[in-house]
């Protein structure tokens, strides 16, 4: 059984580092039962993972290994075993039987649950989120500085080991390279949210424009 539950976020300004009047509320379909929910975030997740394995290992059979089209010796009349290449896989340097290929491993998950288990983590993840009206507007340079400044102003230590995800509208150069250098911060856009980021994440840093599209999604 589903139910909708209203999470309302407070929005922080950080020229005066305090919330708004305004709040933002955000309506996200939630299973009731806490075993179904576990359930969907660990497919979500073992889906994305198996989607990032890869297996590199990979040997030539005796078609992909170069060279051996000349018959070595005739078929009759020297008294050896027949032969018909250099590179078959009883041969030194022919090619391999029964090793490993490369392959890509895909795991399939619906829609509807992959977008229902990030509803899931985002709203478990609530009191840990800040939403933030602006974020690095007014700079037209890099500047790591100003954006450990900025952080600081919202109540996010940098020096600690605790890992930050900042939800963007979209990734402008000034954004990636200001924080591209402080440790433990990662930048996704919305678009590209996902289960793994958020889990991994101690702190959600949202824009005002990334939650609008985070709530018209769920709608």
């Amino acid at each position: 059984m589903s139910i909708i539950k209203q999470v309302p976020y407070s929005i922080k300004s950080i020229e005066k580092n305090k919330p708004l009047d305004s709040q933002k509320k955000v309506y996200l379909n939630i299973l009731n039962d806490e075993s179904k929910q576990m359930y969907i975030v660990h497919r979500s997740l073992k889906q994305q993972l198996t989607s990032y394995r890869v297996r590199n290992a990979h040997t030539k059979t005796r078609t992909e290994v170069k060279g051996g089209g000349k018959k070595p010796w005739k078929q009759k009349g020297t008294g050896r075993a027949r032969a018909g290449s250099t590179r078959s896989p009883l041969w030194k340097g022919g090619g391999i039987i029964f090793g490993p290929r490369k392959k890509t491993y895909k795991s399939k998950i619906n829609k509807k649950e992959k977008k229902l288990a990030i509803q899931i983590v985002i709203y478990n993840k609530f009191s840990n989120t800040i939403i933030v009206d602006k974020l690095l507007n007014n700079i037209t340079k890099p500047s790591t500085k100003n954006a450990i400044t900025e952080l600081n102003k919202l109540g996010i230590n940098t020096n600690n080991n605790k890992k930050v995800l900042l939800i963007l509208e979209k990734k402008t150069k000034v954004l990636h390279f200001s924080f591209r250098n402080i440790p433990n911060i990662e930048i996704i856009k919305v678009n590209n949210l996902n289960v793994l980021s958020l889990l991994k994440a101690d702190r959600i840093l949202i824009t005002v424009n990334a939650l609008n599209i985070i709530s018209k999604i769920n709608n």
